[in-house]
């Protein structure tokens, strides 16, 4: 009986061997593609399926096929890959399934100015955008699970909801045709497959009906992208939200992730639209930046039983309603061009002052390559995080045979305390720790921050000295370069003492790397003021990584350390690495280039159009200065907590990571030149370098090989993220004057000065 059973159960596994080997799998050219799009390396999959890389190599070329169970494991990974990354975009990703038709969020506020906007839990997992065959009173999941938005998900303006439209009023599928706007001023442009003919090109990524967002013009005319122009109310604010949600504007964003949400529509309003509405042109309240709680459209608006974030209505309002299971999501985002909503110094001068229809062009190409804008670009670039790894997932649990959420793995689930080190000096943590008057010294504090350095005038060269120029050199996208691929903390982190450096684990270090003997011609790559450091100091990993890989011992005396982690960023730095080099494409800057065409392009681009490419630059920075936002407001004490401290994407330790990243990259360049060519810097300002030179241009200094080639390793003239453009130039007289009189000739290379601006 006992052999007949096994040999029973050994056919029995036969059989689930042979299904196994029945996962289908793309194309071997499709299966490099989906892991190049998703910025990963061949190393990256050997290491995460326990194979060797050339076994990766020779299921990418077709030469061989994975085994069960490798198999089932690489097709779900492939199958993940492509709905993030899909051959045609027109297929987005299928709705998210419901749980009961609920929204998770959390629970109703009576009030206008709500702190949270509230739907009743149920299992914690979003409702679905649209109804969904049940199976036990539940609804079934067309993909693998909806995303519930975790507490504090949202950057700024604080705001937790579901995911996805219910039966509220909604416009048609991808599949139908768009509709006819009510009365419109112009004939619609055509469509195809749901996206307006003139845009095809424009947006990389397909619109959706009538897009994500509309310019409102205050004549009851809304500006789409492609000149497609409709009509709206223009009398109250609750029926301008309500026709938002209808199928008369139509207006959709599709989600980034399967897990995700789809976006809200966004109205931004002209001084015209807002003054048409009973709107101020100026907010009195210059401190909060909002309307009264008692002004006659929050009253109109709290009639008709809508509410707003904790925020209030200010120039990025949030106005939504309650989930019910019979409306499901409801929420609009505005912005109010006169209340200053898209900042100079992101969007450039006066965009806010743009005709509608080139403002509605303008931005549905951001929201396209990017996101639609949720607030400001450094908001939306944390909230792209969120978008493109969504903390939570609909799961079933097997033993009830109900829906519940469930994490996402690589994401950041939930909000963690900092260690004491990576910790601002306002936060609790550090409050409890040390009296508010004291200065934290640099074997108490994590000090990661981007280079601002000069070299002593004593030490330039007669050689130097004889030298006509100082050209500057800047970094594209450098702190996006840096988050690609970089490891990061998912989790909070752990006390050691004593530990033996990983530079596979992130955390922070404390180490003592004084005693490490460097050029004083180049900045230290261990301070941020680029001198040498004078004793025991708190480092990030990519730091003191880089410490062990110029030859110095590394002995930490004590670490918090994350071993919880993973490459949080690489969707994120995908996202825009792609945005960047399609916008740089649209002035005529494409990678093709050689380097002298690669600088007479930069040099010949217009003054204006800028915005998009101010925009994306400005959602980088942005969005890393976020993951570590300082408290704000005059109502703050010190050593309370704040509200972003609410956000898992509140990560000082990730800030960090990314900003010693970015300072390594820098030194490692610079050295490579110095050592090869001996070229040194005058002068560092984040990542921007100035060289003196007996040209102009960069190519009079930067070294190439015989052959012509940029030198390996060092910087290299182009437009993709890490390579580098020409920042400026300047005379060798006016460089020196700098140094001497202690300024920085990197931040004024440019003719004015660089960080006023923004950059």
């Amino acid at each position: 009986m006992e052999n007949e059973q096994q040999s029973l159960f050994a056919a029995v596994d036969a059989l689930l061997e042979e299904a196994a080997a029945q996962d289908p799998l793309p194309h071997p050219d499709e299966r490099k593609r989906l892991r190049e799009a998703a910025g990963l390396s061949q190393d990256q999959i050997a290491k995460a399926l326990s194979v060797r890389r050339e076994t990766v190599t020779s299921w990418e070329t077709g030469r061989t096929a994975p085994r069960p169970p490798k198999r089932a494991a690489y097709a779900r990974l492939l199958e993940g890959l492509a709905t993030l990354h899909p051959v045609n975009a027109v297929n987005t990703p299928p709705p998210a399934p419901t749980v009961n038709a609920v929204n998770a969020t959390p629970s109703p506020a009576p009030t206008v100015n709500a702190q949270e906007p509230p739907a009743p839990p149920v299992n914690g997992v979003n409702a679905a955008p649209s109804p969904a065959p049940t199976v036990n009173g539940v609804n079934a999941p067309r993909a693998e699970g909806a995303a519930p938005t975790p507490p504090g998900s949202g950057a700024e303006p604080q705001f937790r909801e579901g995911a996805g439209r219910g039966t509220a009023p909604q416009g048609p599928t991808p599949a139908q045709a768009a509709p006819t706007p009510a009365a419109p001023t112009r004939k619609p442009t055509p469509t195809v497959n749901g996206v307006n003919a003139v845009n095809a090109k424009r947006h990389p990524t397909p619109l959706e009906g009538n897009g994500p967002l509309v310019v409102l013009d205050g004549t009851g005319h809304a500006h789409a992208a492609g000149g497609l122009v409709l009509d709206h109310p223009t009398t109250t604010l609750p029926a301008l939200i309500a026709w938002a949600l209808g199928p008369d504007a139509d207006l959709r964003s599709p989600r980034l992730h399967r897990n995700g949400k789809d976006g809200d529509p966004l109205l931004v309003l002209t001084a015209a639209a807002t003054e048409a509405l009973g709107l101020p042109l100026v907010l009195e309240d210059r401190r909060a930046l909002r309307l009264p709680d008692n002004h006659p459209a929050l009253k109109q608006l709290a009639k008709g039983k809508w509410q707003l974030t904790r925020r209030g209505f200010g120039p990025w309002p949030r106005v939504y309603r309650p989930a019910t299971p019979t409306t499901g999501r409801q929420c609009v985002q505005l912005a109010v061009l006169p209340w200053g909503a898209l900042d100079p110094r992101a969007w450039g001068e006066d965009t806010s002052e743009l005709p509608a229809p080139e403002l509605a062009e303008l931005l549905t190409t951001y929201a396209a390559r990017v996101l639609t804008p949720r607030g400001s670009t450094a908001v939306t670039g944390l909230e792209l995080m969120t978008a493109l790894r969504p903390p939570t997932r609909a799961a079933r649990n097997p033993q009830t045979n109900t829906w519940e959420s469930a994490p996402v793995a690589g994401s950041l689930v939930r909000p963690v305390d900092p260690a004491p080190p990576e910790a601002p000096d306002e936060h609790p943590v550090v409050a409890a720790l040390y009296p508010r008057a004291h200065q934290r010294t640099p074997d108490q504090v994590l000090d990661e921050e981007a280079y601002d350095w000069i070299r002593d005038p004593e030490l330039l060269s007669d050689a130097e000295c004889t030298r006509t120029h100082a050209v500057g050199i800047d970094v594209n996208m450098a702190f996006a370069a840096a988050a690609n691929r970089l490891v990061v903390g998912l989790g909070p982190a752990v006390h050691a003492s004593r530990p033996r450096f990983d530079p596979k684990t992130p955390g922070c270090w404390l180490a003592d790397l004084s005693a490490l003997d460097l050029d004083p011609r180049l900045p230290s790559p261990f301070t941020p003021h680029g001198r040498r450091p004078t004793g025991p100091a708190w480092y990030a990993t990519p730091t003191l990584a880089y410490a062990l890989e110029l030859g110095h011992p590394v002995e930490p005396a004590e670490a918090w350390l994350r071993p919880d982690n993973g490459p949080y960023l690489d969707a994120w730095y995908t996202r825009l690495r792609d945005a960047y080099v399609a916008t740089m494409a649209d002035l005529g800057v494409t990678p093709a280039l050689s380097e002298p065409e690669f600088l007479t392009a930069m040099a010949a681009l217009p003054s204006g159009n800028k915005q998009v490419l101010s925009a994306i630059k400005s959602t980088v920075k942005g969005g890393i200065g976020k993951l570590r936002e300082r408290p704000q407001g005059a109502g703050y004490r010190h050593g309370e907590p704040w509200p972003a401290l609410e956000r898992p994407t509140w990560r000082p330790d990730i800030r960090a990571a990314v900003i010693s990243t970015a300072r390594v990259n820098m030194h490692r360049k610079m050295l490579k030149i110095a050592t090869a060519a001996g070229e040194y810097p005058i002068a560092v300002l984040s990542d921007c370098a100035v060289y003196l030179s007996d040209g102009p241009s960069p190519l009079d200094f930067l070294p190439h090989t015989p052959e012509g080639k940029p030198l390996p390793g060092g910087f290299r003239l182009g437009v993709s993220p890490g390579m580098v453009k020409h920042e400026g130039t300047q005379s060798l007289l006016w460089a020196v004057q700098m140094l001497d009189e202690g300024l920085n000739p990197a931040r004024h290379i440019k003719g004015h000065d660089a960080a006023a601006d923004g950059e």
